[in-house]
């Protein structure tokens, strides 16, 4: 309710302060009006925000504009390479997560590595950057990943191949991804992916929590969720309960954990992630909480989405697809850790499919000083910055006239001493997806081994084909991650 009188009170304001002359806009700015800004557009394109952005940011000459918000407000959206560049690493300590990020996704993340900055954060990096070593990545391949591939994955797929139902590819993705972020981080198996495909009340009150946050930070103002959550009603009720849910969960983690810990002291044996911070000294309930749950958010939804988009797209595109299956064929008698480190043409194609589906489409800082952005752009302290990875996968400057099309061979070339084909990694800073400078993504080895052995495991047995209308083409939301409107319903056939 509150909601549409906020809608009903805009739509006054614009019908007011159109008699009045506008602010004047380029063409690659939405229109503003004097002190609602943007926010009448803003509100209109909320469920299609990345996309609605990425056609102003493809007009500006810079790869830069403006949002105006309410009363003055404004935030900076950028696709320059040089900008992002300036607010990932030039000036790190300039631009932080910042409360406008941070506020509205503390009841879901609270302080874990994901919303906060300066020590916090270094701290929590530094420990959990011990997880992501030579030794436990091929652990976690060779024993969590395929464990779950073989033993749950492969399993329900070969039974909707033989009874030629449907499954939804990105819920199967998703509890894949839970459960080895669980194993591998905390030591606990939740076997969310098993046959019966279970509605977890963990898994729905996360889907919940994620959802609601993530709208927490598109609406035009904060003092509707925030006058909700005081009341109690409607989504931010909702978010009460999803979150306690959620923290019972993670509690439970954390209370087996110690457990364990405190019966195998003399063991080494058990050393993941949670363990690692138990035993650095922290051991408060709430601050280990909200690194669980940040790692299950990173784990689950980033590698889930990525595979679910890929899965589409060579579903697409039959002719990459078969090159995949000839690259699998090819190290199919190499060790599992070798044969997915070295699929370079399976690694490329990954690459390319989130150039065009980035996990996370757009990601925001918070500058702490007024600055000058090397594009020009004056920013004032406490104006947001935000990159666009969904729109820097567009720009014809950086992928050539053929952007559109999906293609791993951008990312590959011919290595002149050997005449083998290698990978080709462009600038972080043009493809930001795993973030950028100090703060770039730990996960990133471990993400691309895991998604590396799923593809290989699937498509060297199955065949994935979309169970939609031709010419249909699934409805990207962007919440906290880039998802499939709906799910992503496919048939598996078996590969002959």
């Amino acid at each position: 309710m509150l909601v549409e009188l906020s809608l009903l009170l805009s739509i006054f304001l614009y019908f007011f302060f159109i008699f009045f002359k506008t602010k004047s806009n380029t063409d690659s700015s939405p229109k503003s009006y004097p002190l609602i800004g943007s926010s009448l557009a803003l509100y209109t394109n909320r469920h299609r925000l990345a996309q609605w952005t990425t056609d102003y940011l493809l007009n500006s000459p810079t790869l830069t504009f403006k949002l105006r918000g309410t009363f003055g407000q404004s935030r900076v959206i950028t696709g320059n390479p040089e900008v992002v560049k300036h607010i990932l690493k030039t000036q790190f300590s300039l631009y932080e997560k910042g409360d406008n990020f941070r506020t509205p996704l503390s009841d879901l993340l609270g302080n874990g590595i994901f919303n906060v900055d300066g020590d916090e954060w270094k701290f929590q990096r530094q420990v959990s950057s011990h997880e992501f070593n030579t030794k436990t990545l091929r652990h976690f391949v060779e024993h969590v990943v395929d464990a779950e591939l073989n033993e749950r994955l492969i399993p329900i797929l070969k039974a909707a191949a033989e009874n030629d139902t449907i499954l939804d590819l990105q819920d199967i993705l998703q509890r894949f991804a839970f459960d080895n972020i669980c194993r591998i981080a905390f030591g606990y198996d939740p076997k969310y992916l098993t046959p019966s495909l279970p509605k977890a009340k963990f898994a729905i009150a996360f889907e919940d929590a994620v959802r609601i946050s993530s709208n927490r930070v598109r609406m035009v103002s904060r003092l509707i969720w925030k006058f909700n959550r005081f009341l109690n009603i409607g989504s931010e009720k909702r978010l009460k309960e999803a979150v306690s849910e959620i923290r019972q969960f993670a509690t439970k983690i954390l209370n087996e954990k110690k457990q364990d810990l405190s019966s195998n002291s003399s063991s080494i044996q058990s050393v993941d992630l949670l363990s690692r911070f138990l035993c650095s000294g922290h051991s408060d309930e709430k601050f280990v909480t909200d690194i669980v749950i940040s790692f299950i958010l990173a784990g689950r939804d980033t590698t889930s989405a990525a595979m679910t988009w890929f899965f589409w797209l060579i579903y697409k595109n039959p002719d990459v697809e078969s090159k995949i299956v000839d690259e699998i064929k090819a190290k199919s008698d190499s060790p599992i850790y070798d044969e997915v480190k070295d699929m370079v043409y399976t690694h490329a194609s990954l690459c390319e499919s989130m150039r065009l589906y980035p996990p996370v489409p757009m990601d925001t800082k918070m500058a702490n000083a007024d600055d000058v952005l090397p594009d020009g752009t004056v920013v004032k302290k406490g104006m947001v910055v935000t990159y666009h990875p969904y729109a820097m996968g567009r720009v014809e400057k950086f992928w050539g006239k053929d952007w559109k099309d999906f293609r791993p061979e951008r990312w590959l070339e011919k290595d002149e001493t050997t005449e083998k084909v290698k990978f080709m990694a462009r600038d972080p800073y043009t493809y930001p997806v795993f973030q950028a400078g100090p703060r770039i993504c730990l996960g990133k080895d471990m993400a691309f081994l895991q998604m590396k052995r799923v593809v290989a495991g699937i498509l060297r047995q199955f065949k994935v084909v979309a169970a939609v209308d031709d010419g249909s083409e699934p409805i990207l939301t962007a919440d906290l991650t880039s998802k499939m409107k709906g799910g992503f319903p496919v048939k598996i056939k078996e590969r002959k």
